[in-house]
């Protein structure tokens, strides 16, 4: 990783200099705009809407539309007038219960690394965030932007998650809102035990981008000139449903079945398995497989070796048996001799 900004955490007195990476990257698969016929890139050019000239950079300024055709144009000495702080400091403003920060305000995250001597009072704050249980909120400026931010431990590691400002989030203006609908009991008991058949501990890792992973196939296949294949048909989303406790007594009726545990009523609603679920199972099934193939192996070598004794074991048996032919053969002989040998009776 490359650091993208160098600076200290300042908490009281103390100065802790840090440096930030990124700690996310998007795994999405980018295209380039070409022509269709030849494959060429696609250039844009900077063009002046008023005189039609192409505009160099070094010619762009900021501006901002005041609506009406108008525009006011600000210059980089306005920028500089501005208090935007430059001394690179993360300032530590309180520290607050995790749990009271809405994770709807975080906005994107960075690793903290300790830069040189900095590495005790690094893991002393890290130690003391992890004692209190607590996050710290802090101020910081990145990409000439005063951010709001909180400071965490995650695996060992000071993460910078920078947020929104309060008024950056917008509120849910809905009609359904304003209307008195009712759920009736035996529906949310319904719905609640819904949850609880699909509940589980949530890994991360069972979960794949299946949209992604079909479309690298399909880049590499062309790449090396073979047949695409098509993937599998992703199940249709269900049509809205008209019996709402129907619907719910099926969805846990399925859930159910997924996890192996037997309905509640003969007839449930199916054995399909939950997206969860499924992931879960393949994973145990290969786990099952890894497991059953040392058997496997032991069986087999049993079975091999019994094979090859049978040969000898059969030849023995003939032996065996054509013994026991030639003292059944000898056995009048030797009556015939015992009579001979026998002493005659006088008369």
């Amino acid at each position: 990783m490359r650091a993208i900004w160098k600076g200290a955490v300042s908490f009281g007195l103390v100065s802790i200099g840090v440096k930030l990476y990124s700690a996310t990257e998007e795994k999405d698969i980018r295209f380039h705009q070409v022509h269709r016929e030849d494959g060429g890139r696609i250039r844009y050019k900077r063009t002046c809407s008023v005189c039609g000239e192409e505009v160099t950079y070094d010619d762009i300024a900021k501006g901002y539309d005041i609506g009406g055709g108008e525009m006011v144009i600000l210059t980089d000495e306005d920028f500089a007038d501005l208090p935007l702080t430059s001394s690179r400091a993360i300032d530590v403003l309180e520290f607050v219960p995790a749990e009271q920060v809405d994770p709807i305000l975080y906005n994107k995250a960075y690793f903290l690394e300790p830069d040189g001597a900095a590495t005790k009072p690094y893991v002393l704050l890290r130690d003391a965030l992890i004692d209190s249980e607590r996050v710290a909120i802090v101020k910081v400026a990145l990409r000439q932007r005063e951010q709001l931010a909180t400071l965490r431990v995650r695996e060992g590691v000071l993460l910078l998650n920078t947020m929104l400002w309060p008024d950056e989030i917008r509120t849910p203006d809905f009609g359904f809102l304003d209307e008195d609908l009712k759920v009736r009991p035996p529906e949310l008991a319904m719905a609640s035990s819904l949850i609880d058949s699909m509940t589980g501990e949530f890994e991360p890792d069972v979960f794949t981008d299946d949209y992604r992973a079909a479309l690298q196939e399909v880049i590499d296949a062309k790449v090396e000139g073979r047949e695409v294949v098509q993937p599998e048909e992703v199940e249709a989303a269900p049509a809205a449903a008209v019996d709402l406790m129907a619907a719910l007594k099926a969805s846990v009726e399925r859930a159910k079945t997924a996890r192996g545990e037997q309905p509640a009523r003969a007839g449930g609603g199916g054995g399909e398995p939950t997206p969860i679920s499924s992931a879960r199972s393949a994973q145990k099934a290969a786990e099952k497989k890894a497991a059953k193939a040392p058997a496997k192996k032991t069986a087999a070598k049993k079975t091999a070796e019994k094979k090859a004794a049978e040969p000898a074991k059969k030849t023995a048996a003939k032996k065996t048996a054509a013994k026991k032919t030639a003292a059944k053969k000898a056995e009048p002989a030797k009556k015939t001799a015992a009579r001979k040998t026998a002493p005659r009776k006088s008369a």
